[in-house]
């Protein structure tokens, strides 16, 4: 792993060399300084590029080679001796993800809980953690090799909090992603989509992640036309306003040493 990670690492660096040149050289600018003792070499091998090719592929085409083929399974459980409104808020997230399954978690370790997902054929593992009663934290653990994600949940709304809502639509969502530019930002991206399968172009729902200064926002519509030109939206909750991301995460599955390979979020 570590030298598959140090390999695409120098070859993303070369690449990115060589996007310097080409521009330069696109542009008629003065080479850069860094880059003049190299520019015939890599001029040399622009030339086998291919044009619109995506550049150095990584570990993470792996991680999600079957996203889009088949639908995820998605599997929810909480913390030990979970509240009544931390039960209630995993039944919620079970009706948000399409054909996810909610277990309770007993007395079960992480282990068990991981090595019980991948005998199931689980494609991943979601956490809900608490404080005094409050959602705090949720975990994502994509499986059997990761990534895994942590996020801290600030602000949650649940659907019981929310008057006059109607029954929740279990259609397959539209996902819209805002805001998720940067090569972080596609990552965490990648994490939130692949938990939903592919949606019926019919579909009437909508689930919304808005990235803004690096604080993201959870939104949960569905809408009905009102005539050729307008929608309306209802929200149908639950919903999240905050969702911050601290340090780095990893391509390693769900550890029980917390301390280990999270990408930690604010949710």
């Amino acid at each position: 792993y570590l030298y598959r990670k140090a390999r695409e690492e120098a070859q993303r660096s070369a690449q990115e060399r060589k996007e310097r040149l080409r521009h330069a050289l696109e542009e008629n600018r003065l080479i850069p300084t860094e880059l003049r003792r190299e520019a015939l070499a890599l001029q040399g091998s622009l030339e086998f590029d291919d044009a619109g090719g995506e550049g150095v592929t990584s570990h993470v085409d792996d991680e999600y080679r079957w996203a889009g083929v088949e639908d995820p399974k998605v599997m929810i459980t909480t913390s030990r001796d979970p509240s009544s409104r931390l039960k209630m808020f995993a039944k919620e997230l079970k009706l948000v993800f399409p054909g996810a399954q909610r277990m309770n978690r007993g007395r079960h370790e992480v282990g068990a809980l991981v090595r019980a997902c991948k005998a199931n054929g689980v494609t991943d593992l979601l956490v809900v953690h608490e404080h005094r009663g409050t959602p705090v934290g949720l975990i994502v653990s994509h499986l059997p090799f990761g990534p895994t994600a942590y996020f801290t949940l600030c602000n949650v709304v649940m659907r019981h909090d929310i008057p006059d809502l109607g029954t929740m639509s279990e259609a397959k969502p539209h996902l819209i992603t805002h805001g998720f530019s940067s090569r972080l930002g596609k990552r965490v991206s990648d994490i939130l989509r692949y938990l939903f399968p592919v949606p019926k172009d019919d579909s009437h729902r909508v689930i919304t992640f808005a990235n803004q200064d690096d604080y993201i926002s959870f939104r949960h519509h569905v809408y009905k036309k009102t005539d050729h030109r307008n929608v309306e939206l209802t929200e149908v909750g639950p919903r999240c306003t905050d969702f911050h991301s601290h340090q780095q995460f990893a391509s390693v599955p769900f550890s029980p040493h917390p301390c280990q390979h999270f990408l930690s979020c604010v949710f």
